[in-house]
């Protein structure tokens, strides 16, 4: 494996994902982002691609991920087509492996609360993931903050979402991002709820 692919790049679990990938391997980047200017400060990284586009751009984000091994998708908005979107040019390109941050309670699976309709664009779009036949991996992490820490336990979709009043750092995050596009057959398949530990 030598290339992810990092949508919605310029958003905040994305750029500490990025951070974390570049300090701990040696992968080289390809950064697609709506703002991209956003993300000038990597423009002078070797190992880094910067790409302005929309992922509703299907033509534009097939481009995108020739020579990738890893689309790694961290996005806002209209989330069940651009899900879709990913899906065909993923196809288009013959890609396999997608790694998608979602949110917890899509399921319905945090303790004492109901699902609650702002939740559908992130249950739509993992639904639609879940139907395809990608070798996917859902990211549905709880409160989140910017603490300098990695520490953070999972749940798999099916059990109770744990210590959902708790806020786990974007740090926890992107280490397990970084593990999933990593780490042979890890999180295939899976959908995680991601817990501060």
């Amino acid at each position: 494996m030598t290339k992810i692919l990092i949508l919605g790049a310029a958003g905040q679990i994305a750029r500490v994902t990025t951070g974390l990938f570049l300090e701990t391997t040696n992968l080289e980047l390809v950064l697609f982002a709506r703002n991209a200017r956003r993300l000038d400060g990597l423009a002078n990284n070797d190992r880094v691609t910067i790409i302005d586009g929309d992922v509703m751009d299907g033509v534009k984000l097939e481009a995108a991920m020739a020579g990738v091994d890893v689309v790694y998708a961290n996005l806002s908005g209209n989330m069940a087509a651009q899900a879709r979107t990913i899906i065909t040019a993923m196809h288009n390109a013959r890609l396999k492996r997608l790694i998608f941050v979602s949110s917890m309670g899509i399921y319905g699976e945090v303790p004492g609360q109901s699902y609650s309709s702002v939740l559908d664009p992130y249950r739509d779009s993992a639904l639609a993931i879940e139907a395809s036949n990608l070798d996917y991996t859902i990211i549905r992490p709880e409160w989140l903050n910017n603490q300098d820490e990695i520490a953070y336990g999972t749940t798999v979709k099916g059990e109770p979402f744990k210590n959902p009043e708790a806020y786990v750092s974007r740090k926890s995050v992107g280490d397990l991002i970084v593990k999933c596009a990593t780490v042979p057959g890890f999180g295939s398949h899976e959908s995680f709820g991601v817990h501060k530990d």
